[in-house]
């Protein structure tokens, strides 16, 4: 869960939480729905896509291992003040092929994830089908959708650096609360 206090656009901080030791980093390909929709075939999926952005998935990993065992949801460690830095609203036009666009994230410079979304396990439409056989989807709603590999650890005082392809890239710095 995501929500909306989470967001974070540039010109933010991404504040680490009080308590957290160690605070990961994910970059992801945010699809944006367009118009309500329940019970979407994957055929139909495109027709229900607004938009997309660029998003940062923020995981209190400690958090996260400490629900894990207690058998505790997780929202808590995904769902924190700042734990969704995300981009401006990227029109449906700009990206042609959402099944192969790259992704990439640096911190200070150096590369961490670079992939594109055709190496992701479910497709867009797989996973936006079976989202809304579930949950009826509004319009404005964000899906993020899966992270490349290398996901790893950020600490105070670093800058998070992310783009897809060459549309758009975000910057934000890590700071403690």
């Amino acid at each position: 869960m995501k929500p909306t206090t989470s967001y974070i656009t540039e010109g933010q901080s991404i504040k680490i939480p009080l308590g957290c030791k160690t605070l990961f980093f994910e970059v992801e390909l945010g699809v944006i729905i367009g118009r309500r929709c329940s019970k979407v075939q994957e055929q139909e999926v495109d027709d229900y896509i607004g938009g997309y952005c660029l998003v940062l998935d923020m995981t209190a990993q400690d958090f996260q291992r400490g629900a894990k065992a207690k058998g505790h949801p997780w929202c808590l460690s995904k769902g924190f003040d700042t734990a969704c830095p995300v981009s401006d609203f990227i029109p449906k036009e700009k990206v042609k092929n959402y099944s192969d666009i790259e992704l990439w994230l640096k911190v200070n410079g150096l590369i961490k994830q670079k992939s594109s979304t055709s190496d992701m396990i479910f497709s867009f439409p797989q996973v936006i089908s079976y989202i809304s056989s579930y949950i009826t989807l509004e319009e404005g709603d964000v899906i993020i959708t899966g992270s490349p590999a290398g996901a790893g650890p950020v600490e105070p005082g670093e800058i998070i650096e992310a783009g897809l392809a060459d549309i758009m890239n975000i910057k934000f710095p890590v700071i403690a609360q």
